[in-house]
């Protein structure tokens, strides 16, 4: 049977994502699952597991037999809870990952990393559950893209429901940033890439300026690699 645990939290920052849409924690990364090299014998850990679509789909594909997801919001978590191996639930920086030492083979961390107070100790943190040679995957939002710095430009510095701009992000990073807090965490950083292709004109642009200026059409950057 899963399990559920609590880790004490403030409720405050559970109260900051309850007007989220519909579908905010429901949502799954399914090309992150084609891209694990896991197997049916394999542990995954989850920081952010929503619902559990991700570790549900993983399972499903024989890419994991023990999925463990870490949750803020308890209504989500109680929904993991009845597909993955088990769920921790609290903030992240509360919850106690020792006896989780060396026991991954991945670690996904889809679009959460910009919500943390202090998303480089806890990356340490999470890296140190990974098997040497354990795989990483990650994406989060870039304040470097054009469209942010067309804002900037103007002046303007608004917050939104979704997005790079959401409301309830606490941090930023450009590729670059991105990259070097993974490689201090402890991560050979295998790639950092635009989280979708890039369109045609944007694809034009890049051959232009041989890969420069790539940065400005990232809305998403997405990482892998794996612990050292």
């Amino acid at each position: 049977m899963p399990k559920t645990s609590v880790s004490p939290r403030p409720p405050a920052i559970a109260e900051i994502y309850r007007d989220k849409p519909a579908g905010y924690f429901g949502s799954s990364r399914p090309d992150i699952v084609a891209l694990l090299q896991t197997g049916p014998q394999s542990a995954i850990l989850e920081l952010g597991c929503g619902a559990g679509g991700t570790g549900r789909e993983a399972m499903a594909a024989g890419k994991a037999g023990r999925y463990v997801g870490l949750e803020l919001d308890k209504g989500a978590a109680a929904i993991a809870s009845e597909h993955l191996s088990e769920v921790l639930v609290g903030d992240v920086g509360d919850i106690d990952l020792r006896p989780l030492a060396g026991t991954f083979d991945a670690l996904i961390i889809s679009e959460v990393l910009e919500h943390l107070t202090d998303p480089w100790t806890t990356l340490e943190k999470l890296v140190r559950c990974l098997k040497p040679g354990g795989a990483v995957f990650a994406s989060s939002p870039n304040i470097a893209h054009w469209q942010v710095l067309r804002e900037l430009w103007s002046g303007r510095f608004v917050y939104a429901e979704v997005g790079v701009m959401d409301k309830t992000h606490l941090r930023w990073f450009t590729p670059d940033s991105y990259r070097e807090m993974f490689e201090g965490a402890g991560v050979e950083v295998l790639e950092v890439r635009a989280l979708s292709p890039l369109r045609w004109k944007a694809r034009v642009f890049d051959a232009m300026t041989g890969g420069r200026l790539r940065h400005l059409f990232m809305s998403q950057i997405m990482i892998t690699g794996r612990r050292r």
